[in-house]
């Protein structure tokens, strides 16, 4: 058999006073004596350079245990690659309020309930998108899409600058100036078809 490993991380001021490392550590120490746990304490940086160093050292026959989803991961999708990882390794996961997953038809179930769940939580965002989009369309001024990053009046005289319009500056040196990417200039320029008359 391998190695019992936990892993307990608080990740919000809050959770200091609800679940904190101590609880976590006390459920896990209730179900497992012979166990290493690893601590992830406060952080507000996404990276979590404890849990990818117990992913690194985690080895065939190994369980990984922790009390929560939530502790696992933050999201069901970045929940499942996870799992699809470890499982490949041949590692259990034991969440201790859903159960242990690993190679078996009732692993394989839970992994199918985090799938469904995923799927659910796609489907919830699209329908709520779905019905910002209605809401938003009935009022005054409403534009689909990304909001222009820069006002016409910006990018007139930007591409105004270029020497193929009758400027002294290149897309890039534009660019340089303005902060206006190159592409964005181009497809503009392509865009408009400016041209360039002569009135003398």
């Amino acid at each position: 058999m391998g190695r019992i490993i936990g892993y307990v991380r608080v990740s919000t001021k809050g959770q200091l006073d609800g679940y904190s490392i101590d609880q976590q550590i006390g459920e896990i120490l209730s179900v497992y004596k012979e166990v290493v746990i690893y601590e992830e304490g406060l952080s507000g940086a996404k990276e979590r350079p404890v849990f990818n160093e117990v992913l690194s050292i985690l080895e065939k026959d190994d369980i990984l245990v922790v009390t929560k989803l939530d502790r696992f991961c933050r999201t069901t999708k970045e929940g499942l690659q996870y799992i699809d990882m470890l499982l490949e390794k041949r590692v259990k996961i034991h969440i201790l309020n859903m159960g242990l997953i690993e190679n078996t038809p009732v692993g394989k179930l839970i992994v199918t309930n985090l799938l469904a769940f995923a799927e659910f939580e796609r489907a919830m965002i699209i329908e709520r998108t779905q019905s910002g989009k209605a809401i938003a369309k009935t009022k005054e001024g409403f534009k689909e899409g990304r909001p222009k990053k820069f006002t016409k009046k910006q990018l007139d005289n930007a591409l105004s600058m270029l020497n193929i319009n009758g400027g002294n500056y290149s897309y890039s040196q534009v660019e340089e100036l303005l902060g206006i990417s190159k592409s964005t200039l181009i497809r503009e320029n392509n865009k408009r078809k400016i041209y360039t008359w002569d009135f003398r």
